[in-house]
């Protein structure tokens, strides 16, 4: 495993992280494509969480040297926290997580994370969850919306991310959004944030702009996520008429790590062979003509002209 300095934070970390997302057979992430409500319902846990097979990923985590977990969803921090306990990481790890119900679209103008009583409750709240004495990254994810609504909001975002640091429930800020440019550039020049999480990927790079050359110029810590376009890659290598699709996962990997700004890419599976597939990526070293090749022909496809276009207009607001 190769591990990478987080920004300003002087935490290392590896640069695959595990994610928290547990699946249905048909590959779509369990909790959010059962029930969207309940998944984002504070203290509603889904049954079969953190499972044997959970726990065999999580072992082969730790055999890989992975030490950064991202779970989002109550049932996925619950099981975490449960099965940290069955088996006791061999290092130090380190854990991102959000606040339940008050990121993105879910809570009306994300108004409750700017209350700090309101965020002190529940950072307290999933850290019972997690069994953990501080949550090490805490994502705020607010959108558009919250600014509009509250010319103060990033104001208050900060003080309560100072308090909570202050009083031991947080280590280190995240900023995160789903409404794209704008939206990341405020949060970025606020200062209150220590790292960056966005959807990153190469049909999706619009970060590359504006967003992820300010990160580097404030020297934040980045984590990407989304490499895989949420398995939407897949469905273009059909179309490409490309039949090893283990070469394109290497390939899309791979180039999210070849920007430097990158410090760690969010993984999600639910098979071990998967896991270790993809750490072995790390010692391929950079992208070579052949892995560009296959991107090319990924770009070439219907699928993926698409997924560019609706992509570039949501992060860039056209």
């Amino acid at each position: 495993m190769k591990y990478t300095q987080l920004g300003n934070t002087g935490v290392d970390i590896s640069v695959l992280g595990l994610g928290g997302h547990e699946y249905l057979p048909d590959g779509r992430s369990r909790g959010f494509n059962e029930d969207l409500r309940l998944a984002t319902t504070p203290g509603y846990i889904f049954e079969g969480f953190g499972g044997e097979k959970r726990l065999q990923v999580l072992q082969a985590a730790y055999d890989l040297g992975i030490n950064f977990f991202d779970v989002t969803m109550d049932s996925e921090k619950e099981a975490l926290g449960r099965n940290l306990k069955q088996l006791p990481p061999p290092y130090e790890i380190f854990v991102q997580t959000r606040p339940e119900g008050m990121v993105y679209t879910y809570d009306e103008n994300n108004v409750k994370m700017a209350q700090l009583e309101t965020l002190r409750d529940e950072a307290a709240r999933i850290l019972k969850l997690l069994k953990r004495d501080a949550i090490d990254f805490f994502n705020i994810a607010p959108m558009k919306s919250a600014f509009d609504n509250d010319p103060e909001y990033l104001d208050k975002i900060g003080y309560n991310l100072s308090v909570l640091k202050r009083e031991g429930y947080i280590r280190f800020a995240c900023a995160d959004t789903f409404s794209g440019e704008d939206t990341y550039v405020k949060m970025i020049e606020s200062g209150h944030f220590d790292v960056v999480y966005i959807n990153f990927n190469f049909g999706d790079d619009k970060a590359l702009h504006k967003v992820l050359p300010l990160v580097k110029e404030k020297r934040l810590g980045v984590i990407v996520r989304e490499a895989y376009m949420k398995g939407e890659l897949f469905q273009m290598t059909q179309e490409a008429g490309i039949q090893d699709t283990s070469l394109v996962a290497d390939a899309a990997l791979k180039w999210c790590l070849s920007h430097d700004v990158v410090n760690t890419v969010m993984y999600g599976t639910e098979s071990v062979d998967y896991l270790q597939n993809a750490a072995r990526v790390l010692s391929q070293g950079t992208l070579t003509d052949a892995d560009r090749d296959i991107l090319n022909k990924i770009r070439g496809t219907e699928r993926f002209k698409q997924f560019e276009s609706k992509k570039t207009a949501e992060f860039l607001g056209d």
